[in-house]
């Protein structure tokens, strides 16, 4: 039996009289499709920026603006890239329990981001940095979103 918002109800007895005669209700709750396929879109989103700014960190930040760039800065953040993207990965069959603590992770990941972004902006980087705003401002929405749901 489904409830409210698609969520499985299922209705347990365990067999011996419960206080009061009640019957214990658990809720079950599922994973939506459409989070999986944010957390697989998230992990190639990742990749992408991780693997040449791990690999080749000096042509990957020229490429996008940002010219004198400590290398290990940047492979730090490659690596943060490739931690979170690739969990996504990795936790991609797990249940709803698991996905509502890498969503946390995510609302901090990309809240945090924001403010490192705006801050930089406003220290006057790469018009770049615009973009990075609008892809995390748009992630940390949609973790939110389904932060709430679950």
């Amino acid at each position: 039996m489904f409830g409210r918002n698609g969520k499985l109800i299922a209705w347990f007895y365990f067999g011996e009289r419960l206080k009061n005669d009640r019957v214990i209700l658990l809720k079950m709750k599922q994973v939506p499709s459409s989070l999986r396929m944010w957390f697989a879109f998230h992990f190639i989103a990742d990749m992408l920026f991780a693997i040449p700014l791990m690999i080749a960190p000096v042509w990957m930040l020229s490429m996008l603006g940002f010219m004198g760039a400590d290398v290990l800065v940047a492979r730090l953040v490659a690596a943060a890239f490739i931690g979170i993207g690739g969990t996504s990965l990795l936790l991609k069959n797990k249940g709803w329990e698991t996905y509502d603590t890498m969503l946390t992770l995510k609302i901090v990941w990309s809240s945090s981001a924001i403010l490192g972004t705006i801050l930089s902006i406003a220290h006057g980087t790469s018009p770049f940095a615009w973009v990075v705003l609008g892809i995390f401002v748009l992630f940390f929405v949609v973790w939110v979103y389904y932060k709430r749901r679950l």
